[in-house]
Order: C-alpha cells, then sequence, then structure tokens
C-alpha cells in the first residue's frame, strides 16, 4: 500500500527522486485518488458538506498568485495539522496499490494521513496531494471535518528537514468520482500548493461514498 517503508524514509530524503509529469501523475490520480476506495458510512450523521461560498477560484492561470515564499526543496512530510477542525495526524508515505489505486493509511488507525509520493513534496514548486479517510467502522477518521473547511483556514504540514510548510485554502468543493475534474485539481498553478482530499457526498452500501472532498491551499508561510 505504502510507497516506501519508514526505514526508506532517510534515503528519500538525501536523494530527491525524479518524478514524472504532472500530466502523467494526473491521469494516475484520476484512475486512482479520485475514487479512493475508503469510507464506511457507518457512522449515523454524515460529514459535513462544503458551503457553497468556499467553492475555489482554482480556474485561475498559473502566475496569477503572487507574494508568496520561495518554494522548498523536496523533504518527506512528517505531520500535518488543520486547527479549524483540530486534526494532527501523522503522515505516511503512500503510492498506489497492486489494482492501480492510491493507498490509503490503514483504516484501523483513524489518526493518520497519506502523502502520495508520485507528486512534489508540501512546500515544492508544484502541487502536492494528502489524502486520508474520512471514517471507518467506529465512527469519524482523520478526514471527517474536511467538508467543513472555509476559505482563509490554514493547513500546516511539518517536514522532516525541521520546517513547517503553512498554506492558506482558497477553496473546498465536492466532485463526483466520475466526472473529477483532474487538471483543475492536479494541475500546477506555477507556485507551491496543496490538495487534501476525503471522500464524501452521498454515500450507499453498494458503491460508497459518491465524491471525493477536495481542500485546495497554497504556500504562504515558512516556518
Amino acid at each position: 500500500m505504502f510507497a516506501s517503508e519508514p526505514a526508506d524514509w532517510a534515503e528519500e530524503e538525501e536523494r530527491p527522486r525524479k518524478r514524472a509529469p504532472w500530466g502523467v501523475i494526473a491521469l494516475v490520480l484520476l484512475t486512482g485518488l479520485a475514487l479512493i476506495r475508503n469510507g464506511s458510512g457507518e457512522f449515523d450523521v454524515g460529514p459535513p458538506q462544503p458551503a457553497s461560498a468556499a467553492a475555489a477560484e482554482s480556474r485561475a492561470t498559473p502566475g496569477t498568485f503572487l507574494g508568496g515564499p520561495a518554494p522548498l526543496t523536496y523533504s518527506v512530510p512528517d505531520r500535518v495539522r488543520i486547527p479549524s477542525i483540530r486534526v494532527d495526524a501523522p503522515v505516511l508515505p503512500v503510492g498506489l496499490d497492486a489494482d492501480g489505486w492510491v493507498g490509503a493509511p490503514p483504516p484501523e488507525d483513524p489518526n493518520l494521513a497519506g502523502w502520495f509520493t508520485g507528486a512534489v513534496s508540501p512546500g515544492e514548486k508544484g502541487t502536492a496531494v494528502v489524502v486520508g479517510h474520512v471514517d471507518n467502522l467506529q465512527g469519524p477518521a482523520v478526514f471527517y471535518g474536511l467538508g467543513a473547511l472555509k476559505k482563509g483556514n490554514r493547513v500546516e504540514v511539518a517536514r522532516k528537514d525541521g520546517q513547517t510548510a503553512v498554506f492558506e485554502i482558497y477553496g473546498v468543493e465536492v466532485f463526483q468520482k466520475d466526472n473529477f475534474p483532474g487538471d483543475r485539481v492536479y494541475g500546477s498553478k506555477g507556485s507551491p500548493e496543496l490538495r487534501v482530499i476525503t471522500c464524501g457526498g452521498g454515500f450507499s452500501k453498494q458503491s460508497g461514498y459518491a465524491g471525493n472532498v477536495v481542500v485546495f491551499a497554497r504556500l504562504v508561510e515558512v516556518r
């Protein structure tokens, strides 16, 4: 399920890997991440849905956001914090599983997030991707509250190099899995960006959650 075991992290930290062009990544994600197989639907009250007022201005052309900090170099993310919804979770590297789906963290532990290693690390130029479960059989999981986020809320990603990349949210939307706008979600805006993704929308026992909640955020601070 994971792209690398913890023992390999040090090697990854020292030697950045060559990555595929974002278009190739988007194609993989369209057939995997946009269809994350997580969420039990067992919890009595469904997860919050994004408000229409939080929709992203994500059709902006590359380079339209100015004034942010310079992109960081490659570093494995260690922890993600979203203070407004009380998220504080370790981050594990995830890749593709044997079926070609993006691997999510083990569902048994509700407080884990996954960083997709096929994209950039958080803070690098490009679009980094962090995923997590919305719920499990015991109830809400790490990104249960993702749909309640608003523009201006912040996501903090602590990295193995000791720096924390702080991203400001500029949009939160839910997309149907059968009509997922891959280029809009994953395309580079010419600056360091972050997408945080979980399952959302309607739920059925036959097909699970119908959509994905996607948080759009851009780098605004480095600590």
